[in-house]
């Protein structure tokens, strides 16, 4: 129980941070800071990354990652899980629509675009108004913090296992994270924004995961 209460408030101050936060990117308090990470970014990165970095822009859209959610949890076979974790999505999207809606925050101008792969899903067109938070990087890190609380949680893989796991999904994070201000899709503040969001909904969902989700998951090893 006590766990239980620990995730929950943490899920709480995580989504008070991402409020404070989004009220001093409201306020312009990162317009300098942002400028500045992506023209760094964009110098020192080579161009010959622009097709690797643009194809985690098709990895962490909405179409994707929701088919990712979709096999996960056909293969927890969890109904449980079922209502959850999709709420717990679909709840961080209304969130987003929210900040991009109401947060000022205009997306880096086209100057700074740099995706070059020639397809896009349909979420892509839609534009609610601000780029504030990044849906990408939202995602990313929500997914990713329920895939390390089943992993590390498991005692079905080794700490071998489970630290190599997690140190791929904290490289793809860190590259996805980068890809949004490198690409040119957000500015640095939009993809912090978006990283709190997922934390804090993520944190709130695995708060009430019951440990029989854990024991139902020796079929598939996590």
């Amino acid at each position: 129980m006590r766990q239980i209460l620990a995730k929950f408030l943490l899920s709480v101050f995580f989504f008070l941070l991402f409020v404070g936060f989004s009220y001093l990117v409201q306020k312009k308090v990162f317009t300098s800071f942002d400028f500045d990470t992506t023209v760094k970014l964009q110098d020192h990165i080579s161009r010959n990354y622009d097709t690797l970095l643009s194809s985690l822009s098709l990895l962490g859209s909405v179409e994707f990652v929701g088919i990712f959610l979709i096999i996960f949890l056909v293969v927890k076979r969890n109904l449980g899980l079922f209502f959850l974790i999709p709420s717990s999505f679909a709840v961080f999207h209304v969130l987003e629509l929210f900040g991009k809606i109401f947060v000022r925050h205009p997306s880096p101008p086209f100057l700074f675009l740099r995706y070059n792969i020639n397809f896009l899903f349909p979420s892509s067109y839609v534009q609610p108004g601000y780029s504030y938070p990044s849906g990408h990087a939202g995602r990313t890190v929500f997914v990713s913090v329920i895939l390390l609380y089943f992993i590390l949680s498991s005692k079905k893989i080794n700490n071998d296992l489970k630290l190599l796991f997690a140190v791929l999904i904290v490289a793809f994070n860190i590259a996805m994270l980068i890809s949004r201000v490198y690409l040119g899709e957000h500015w640095t503040s939009d993809v912090i924004g978006g990283g709190i969001l997922g934390t804090a909904l993520a944190l709130f969902t695995v708060s009430f995961i019951k440990d029989r989700s854990l024991r139902s998951s020796s079929v598939s090893g996590f």
